[in-house]
């Protein structure tokens, strides 16, 4: 499976006669669904043109680090801001050394600087130049900072000569960065996701609803399913796809929600409960449309059940996650929440914010749990899902490995 659909994919070429392969890479990146914006350096355009690259990623090509056109709409912390990965292909010995030393001094090391995204470098270079005590120590030190070495490969080289220093084969990257996002944190772990609004039907046209535009929840169930997790999706309306390796089931209203999550609750290892379930629902739906009579309408609203609080009250409850989306007072209400439900983890945001929450593409996240909290700064929902799920899997192991522990003390 390719985990590589949807995501948002900074390609970076320096100077090296390998750049050519970048061109296949770019094609190859879109082919698996990724989106792609191309960063050159000055020293990459003598090797291939940007209106190569402009024309196969159909977008753009950015190659320096003060653009007026390009400010005005992405510059350089926006572009950092914007990827899922950053995948520098070829890496050159002169940016290996400059990533080591942590220069902005152009566009593509600036991003390297300012992202929070993964980073990847695919270096490509003469075997004398990679087998130097350099750049072997500025490989080592790269590794130790968490970036991704691909390569390089052994083979010939565009100098004449034969030893290790050659770009890895485009098919072989393009595995590798898939590779990047299955991190397995929850392989072999059973998990319900829900998602999106519900809809509390009026009559036969008209219902209550909420804003819930369900992309935090969906983000979650792509990150879970990347994470190596079997996913059950139970969404309301929206108008997303359903995730990649993901299975998904549509429901309309708060009941239908708590019935398909009851059914499918038995084994599941984790619950992460993200919809904007409502909270009331109309008591007697009119059977036929209302009609414009009166001034004035009452409607008679009653209680929806609590589908978070009935997982969590379960004799054998899954690790339970719920969210509070809050307009105020945000670690009060998240605090009051997780206790009140007895959750294992609440994410909490304040909702009503430009740019975050409903209908947004970024959001911001606030996770409590007992004795501590962690606060997740305003990323895409895609990036920020999948560091809530890596949070979710580390609380999630470290509660089965204590009570592993305490059934072995026991015994």
């Amino acid at each position: 499976m390719s985990y590589l659909s949807g995501k948002n994919i900074v390609l970076g070429i320096t100077g090296s006669i390998a750049a050519y392969k970048s061109a296949e890479l770019v094609r190859e990146l879109r082919e698996a669904g990724a989106e792609v914006r191309v960063v050159m350096t000055e020293a990459a355009t003598s090797f291939i043109t940007p209106l190569t690259m402009q024309a196969l990623s159909g977008k753009p090509v950015h190659t320096r680090l003060v653009d007026d056109e390009a400010e005005a709409v992405m510059g350089h912390i926006q572009l950092a801001r914007w990827a899922d990965l950053i995948v520098v292909a070829p890496a050159s010995a002169d940016f290996l050394a400059r990533l080591v030393q942590g220069r902005a001094n152009d566009l593509l090391a600036a991003l390297c600087l300012a992202t929070s995204a993964p980073l990847a470098v695919v270096p490509a270079m003469n075997t004398g130049m990679w087998e130097h005590p350099a750049t072997q120590d500025n490989v080592a030190r790269l590794r130790q900072r968490g970036v991704r070495l691909l390569g390089p490969a052994e083979g010939d080289l565009a100098c004449g000569e034969y030893g290790t220093g050659r770009m890895l084969e485009t098919g072989l990257v393009l595995q590798q960065l898939g590779d990047s996002f299955d991190t397995g944190q929850l392989s072999g772990c059973r998990v319900v996701v829900t998602a999106g609004p519900t809809r509390e039907p009026i009559d036969p046209v008209r219902y209550i609803s909420n804003r819930s535009s369900g992309k935090m929840g969906y983000a979650v169930a792509q990150a879970a399913a990347e994470a190596g997790a079997d996913v059950l999706l139970i969404s309301g309306p929206v108008a997303l796809t359903a995730p990649q390796g993901v299975k998904r089931i549509l429901v309309e209203s708060a009941g239908d929600m708590q019935e398909a999550v009851m059914a499918d609750i038995d084994g599941c290892d984790l619950f992460v409960a993200a919809a904007a379930v409502a909270d009331y629902t109309i008591d007697r739906p009119a059977v036929q449309k209302l009609k414009k009579r009166a001034r004035d309408l009452q409607i008679a609203l009653k209680r929806t059940p609590d589908i978070l609080a009935g997982v969590a009250a379960l004799p054998d409850r899954p690790f339970t996650v719920g969210f509070a989306a809050e307009t105020e007072d945000l670690e009060v209400n998240a605090r009051k929440k997780r206790l009140s439900k007895s959750l294992d983890l609440v994410a909490a945001n304040l909702v009503g914010q430009p740019g975050t929450g409903f209908d947004a593409d970024e959001n911001r996240l606030h996770v409590f749990w007992e004795g501590g909290s962690r606060l997740l700064p305003t990323a895409p929902k895609q990036r920020l899902a999948r560091e809530l799920v890596r949070l979710i899997a580390d609380h999630y192991h470290n509660r089965r490995n204590a009570r592993e522990t305490h059934a072995k003390d026991s015994a």
